[in-house]
């Protein structure tokens, strides 16, 4: 079992330690991980063709391979798709991302962006993100909440689910996005599997410009943020908040028939006629 190991917040982030070398117990692991913080990158690569391609070699405790690439996670994975770093891999896992990754938190999650940039080249892919506690909001936890994240404990759940995995892989390729309350292993109330909220915990509420002293023309964004929600505990974002771990499988993106839009499709019959079957 190849496992390749990444994350969003840099090569130096001390979750992505944690979870690469728990991950050693289960295989052979390479460490792909962008240089520099990259969170909430989604599963962008970059404009490729405004930068060159740059890739140094790190050492990490206890880890054989590891590599800093100057790009987001789905670039990092992308070039071990088309064998930088050697051999396919059988499994990309992603984390630990300090900061849940559930509602639509996820579609802008560059730890969830790395599996997604995985499953295009047929690899399964398992995203891991920790709560952080005495801060709650959506996004990356700051430099004092990230001291007092217990890594060991999401490195524990990630590891667990993974050597399941193994021993019964799935039918088809999967990516699961686990998430992880911030408390020791016997404070966790159980898991779930849950369906991903609409919102997190809690939200960006209001952006509002503020002009700068500097130039009329420049203003700085003053964000607000919302009351915390009450969210369902089927949801990811609920589960988390009552202390259980929420595993969500993501489905592939694929488009969808819709009988709602004839207006818009009768436009383009006018411009363009139609091609292919309705």
């Amino acid at each position: 079992m190849r496992i390749l190991v990444t994350n969003d917040d840099g090569v130096d982030a001390p979750g992505l330690l944690a979870l690469a070398q728990a991950m050693t117990e289960l295989g052979e692991v390479v460490v792909v991980a962008p240089d520099r913080e990259f969170s909430g990158a989604g599963a962008a690569i970059g404009a490729i063709w405004e930068f060159t391609p740059h890739v140094t070699r790190r050492r990490l405790d206890g880890i054989t391979e590891a590599w800093a690439v100057n790009g987001p996670p789905a670039l990092c994975v992308m070039y071990a798709r088309l064998g930088a770093f050697g051999d396919d891999v059988d499994l990309v896992v992603s984390g630990i991302n300090p900061g849940a990754n559930v509602g639509r938190s996820v579609y802008h999650s560059g730890t969830v962006g790395a599996c997604l940039s995985g499953r295009n080249g047929g690899w399964s892919g398992v995203a891991v993100s920790q709560a952080v506690t005495g801060w709650g909001v959506e996004g990356q936890g700051y430099e004092e909440a990230i001291k007092n994240q217990k890594f060991h404990v999401a490195a524990d759940v990630a590891q667990t689910f993974v050597r399941g995995l193994i021993d019964g892989p799935p039918d088809e390729v999967v990516i699961a996005n686990i998430n992880v309350p911030n408390v020791e292993l016997d404070e966790i109330e159980g898991w779930r599997l849950t369906r991903v909220g609409v919102s997190p915990p809690r939200a960006m509420a209001r952006a509002q410009l503020v002009p700068t002293d500097h130039d009329p023309d420049h203003f700085d964004v003053d964000v607000a943020w919302g009351d915390r929600l009450d969210l369902p505990e089927d949801t990811d974002g609920g589960a988390i908040e009552r202390n259980v771990v929420s595993v969500s499988y993501l489905t592939r993106l694929q488009a969808e028939r819709r009988d709602d839009l004839t207006k818009a499709e009768v436009a383009l019959d006018g411009l363009l006629g139609r091609n292919g079957s309705s």
